[in-house]
């Protein structure tokens, strides 16, 4: 979601900086990259890290962010290129489709006015598994869910830890940087963007990669 449909790792820095200076310090540019696409847990932790207060209560932090976070979510979130667009496509086309993410559900259910519930069969957020992103937990559950195997999905991520996750579960993936870059990965396709995707293009990342299974 974050970063992938919506540009909303803006929203987030905006709360994780106000975070850090509500806790007395300064939240470096490179403990913010290092939390893009990570759970709520892990980025609790890499700011206590970058901070230097590993002593420091996470429930009150997460409580203030969460809240702050939801502020500025009900003001509306933009959405990246291309997304929307594919979004209606893939629903148009009949196919069944998850959203997968390290948020966490409270959140989720706010973005999803801007999104679109009805958009999704399944919705998967980082308080609904075990093991969150980069673990393949995340997207496994949602093609249970989906009652689809996991060889048949394509999944959609912008972050090295959201790739790590979607490769992990044995899906096709689509990689579209936003905040991050992604180096060249095997497995992955990248773009720059989602203009010009269709449901077309994503059955032939499935073709393309049966293609080159080895024959059993």
């Amino acid at each position: 979601m974050d970063g992938t449909l919506v540009d909303s790792e803006k929203v987030w820095d905006i709360a994780l900086r106000e975070l850090a200076v509500r806790a007395g310090g300064t939240l470096s540019d490179a403990g913010r990259k290092a939390m893009i696409g990570t759970s709520m847990a892990v980025s609790m932790q890499i700011m206590r890290d970058d901070l230097g207060q590993p002593d420091r209560p996470e429930p009150p932090d997460v409580a203030w962010l969460v809240a702050r976070v939801l502020e500025l979510f009900a003001e509306g979130l933009v959405w990246r290129p291309g997304a929307c667009e594919l979004l209606h496509a893939v629903r148009m086309a009949g196919l069944p489709t998850a959203l997968v993410t390290s948020t966490g559900r409270a959140l989720v259910d706010v973005a999803l006015k801007t999104i679109g519930a009805e958009n999704f069969d399944v919705v998967v957020c980082g308080d609904d598994v075990r093991m969150p992103k980069p673990d393949p937990e995340p997207y496994r559950t949602a093609a249970t869910l989906l009652r689809v195997p996991i060889e048949d999905c394509v999944a959609i991520e912008d972050s090295p830890t959201g790739v790590a996750s979607a490769l992990a579960s044995g899906a096709a993936v689509l990689a579209v940087p936003a905040e991050l870059e992604l180096p060249p990965t095997d497995g992955v396709h990248l773009r720059t963007s989602l203009v010009g995707v269709d449901p077309a293009y994503l059955a032939n990342l499935l073709v393309s990669r049966e293609l080159l299974r080895p024959e059993r």
